[in-house]
């Protein structure tokens, strides 16, 4: 399992996964001292990640979508946060 913590401007994001052999997330887990509303939408950002390839683009493109579609709000953390949190945590 990889883990890496990254330091937003509004708190730490803290992340767990696992990568398959074509590089795409098969497991990952979420967690820090940001704000999240509504609180279930990191679960729901968790699933959006799985089978998403280890890349900027790839991962990018589904937090965006995760923000568009369920109107989520994470106060001062921006999908480029949670990106290079999850890469971060890929390169470990």
């Amino acid at each position: 399992m990889k883990y890496a913590e990254f330091k937003a401007p509004k708190g730490v994001i803290k992340v767990e996964l696992t990568l398959s052999e074509d590089n795409t997330l098969s497991r990952i887990s979420l967690s820090g001292d940001f704000f999240i509303y509504p609180e279930e939408a990191l679960e729901h950002l968790e699933k959006t990640l799985l089978g998403v390839k280890a890349e900027v683009e790839s991962l990018m493109a589904a937090v965006k979508n995760f923000y568009q579609t369920t109107g989520a709000q994470t106060p001062l953390i921006g999908p480029e946060h949670w990106v290079e949190a999850i890469l971060r945590a890929a390169r470990s």
